[in-house]
């Protein structure tokens, strides 16, 4: 139910009197479903994101025994891009977008690919939910930007306590890895703030572009990439699986992200995405047993407190 709302709410909204859609489903069951769409809080779309935004990635961690990191990212952001594709048209936006328009697309592109690749790589030298900490420090600072309250202020003071101790990494450890995970920090910041521009049009047209701009990484990424996904040609266990890291993490995620955005300013979406490392640690925990120490915990608590005192700015203030 909550995927045919998701899809729903997205749904272009370009048909004109005299035009008639044999696919599409009854007016009124898209108005109900919409209108269903509008009445769940921004928060619950944001929690969904938060799951699946590294639930993909572990499963990816799987992957990496049998084929290259970069083929990995690949397989996820080509299976995304054939959705999408399939889903929206992008290519129809590409080719109506103006000059600006394409530009932001084309950023958009640029840093999905590169954060892309720069995650999982990271992700073969260091544990999930250390670069989930890495990660959330540049949303952190983000939200710091917006910041009109004391109360706010205490809030992201919590979460970056808890960034800190979940973080806990000795730098001597994996420098290269560090590296990528503070390269993959930056893009992510890239993309938060590409990601609100493109959304404020609303959700549907958030959509639309974002589907446009994975066909960009693609491109991007393919050089890269492509080589290192060839051995799943012949293996369509290991295929089915790449595509099911696509949908994960590069769909459901960043779709679930477009109707949060649409309906959250920037400052308060960004210090949400604080519960991005505990939830990182916990589906290490289940997913690829890696079990959290005590100061884990403890970060994690202190995170989800943070979350829980923060209260999001008005519209006004970000405006």
């Amino acid at each position: 139910m909550l995927l045919r709302i998701c899809v729903y709410s997205a749904r272009p909204a370009f048909y004109h009197v005299g035009m008639v859609d044999s696919t599409a489903p009854p007016a009124n069951t898209g108005l109900h479903d919409r209108r269903r769409a509008a009445a769940i809080p921004p928060h619950v779309f944001f929690v969904i994101s938060a799951v699946f935004h590294y639930l993909g990635p572990a499963f990816a961690v799987l992957l990496f025994a049998q084929l290259s990191v970069l083929g990995v990212a690949w397989l996820r952001i080509a299976s995304a891009a054939l959705v999408f594709a399939v889903w929206r048209s992008p290519w129809r936006l590409i080719m109506d977008a103006t000059w600006n328009q394409r530009r932001d697309l084309i950023a958009l592109g640029i840093v999905l690919g590169a954060m892309n690749s720069c995650f999982y790589l990271a992700l073969a030298r260091l544990p999930l939910g250390t670069v989930g900490a890495i990660e959330f420090l540049g949303p952190l600072s983000l939200a710091a930007l917006g910041l009109r309250s004391r109360r706010n202020l205490f809030a992201l003071g919590l979460a970056a306590v808890g960034g800190w101790l979940l973080t806990n990494v000795q730098m001597v450890s994996e420098p290269l890895g560090l590296v990528l995970a503070f390269a993959n920090c930056l893009l992510f910041v890239f993309y938060i703030v590409l990601g609100h521009r493109l959304a404020g049009d609303g959700a549907a047209a958030g959509v639309d572009r974002l589907g446009a701009a994975m066909l960009i990484a693609l491109v991007v990424v393919t050089p890269l990439g492509v080589l290192g996904a060839t051995p799943a040609i012949r293996r369509p266990d290991l295929l089915l699986a790449g595509v099911g890291v696509g949908i994960c993490s590069s769909v459901i995620p960043y779709v679930c992200d477009q109707l949060a955005m649409a309906r959250l300013p920037r400052a308060s979406f960004a210090l949400l995405l604080a519960l991005l490392p505990a939830t990182a640690v916990a589906v290490g925990v289940i997913v690829l047993r890696q079990i959290p120490s005590a100061i884990e915990l403890g970060g994690m608590t202190l995170i989800i407190a943070g979350i829980a005192v923060h209260r999001p700015a008005s519209d006004a203030e970000h405006s």
